[in-house]
């Protein structure tokens, strides 16, 4: 087996999707995205900043999460065990969720272009990894992302032995390309997993 099919078979689940999130370019999971990106830039566990995601499902447009309490919020949190930052995430959501409502009328549609990664930042806890992440998982809805293979992606190349020029991963993953990268920043952070995928 190649390493690229390893990697997809062993780790080539987005974080997305292990989040419940179904994404397509629509406001709701777009949203849902942002969401899930802004949990998991602080420095958390990803499977609990994951689970946080899942337990916020029910305000998953910029309205409801406004709609919810700061404690509706915190709960949620709680709930997920992402308790070190809870309040301070809870706040963060519902400031996020304001400005999405006030400058870009709820829909993240209308951010993209050159200066997408600043529009991402002005998002309150986004910070560069956050937006490394969002992209990343955007890229499969959004073309114009691709090949969206970050700094930590090329780390889990390098630790595989596939090459780290972007163009030339993007061609061996294909239309897989958001996978790949999700693969590779699985293997960036376990060896474990990039010594699996290596003994493939």
């Amino acid at each position: 087996m190649d390493t690229v099919q390893a990697l997809l078979d062993k780790a080539g689940r987005t974080y997305a999707e292990d989040a419940g999130i179904r994404l397509a370019d629509k406001p709701a999971p777009l949203y849902r995205l942002l969401v899930l990106s802004t949990l998991l830039s602080t420095r958390i566990k990803a499977d609990i900043a994951v689970a946080a995601a899942r337990e916020l499902k029910r305000y998953g447009t910029p309205r409801a999460m406004l709609e919810a309490s700061w404690q509706d919020r915190v709960d949620a949190l709680g709930r997920a065990h992402y308790v070190r930052y809870d309040e301070s995430t809870a706040t963060a959501l519902g400031d996020g969720a304001q400005l999405l409502l006030d400058e870009y009328k709820g829909d993240l549609r209308t951010i993209r272009g050159d200066e997408l990664a600043e529009r991402l930042r002005r998002f309150p806890k986004m910070g560069p990894v956050g937006v490394d992440i969002f992209c990343r998982e955007a890229q499969v809805v959004w073309p114009e992302l691709r090949p969206y293979l970050d700094k930590k992606t090329l780390d889990g190349a390098r630790r595989v032995g596939l090459p780290t020029n972007p163009e030339k991963l993007a061609k061996l993953a294909g239309d897989d390309v958001h996978r790949l990268a999700a693969a590779l920043v699985r293997v960036s952070l376990d060896k474990k997993l990039a010594d699996a995928v290596r003994a493939e």
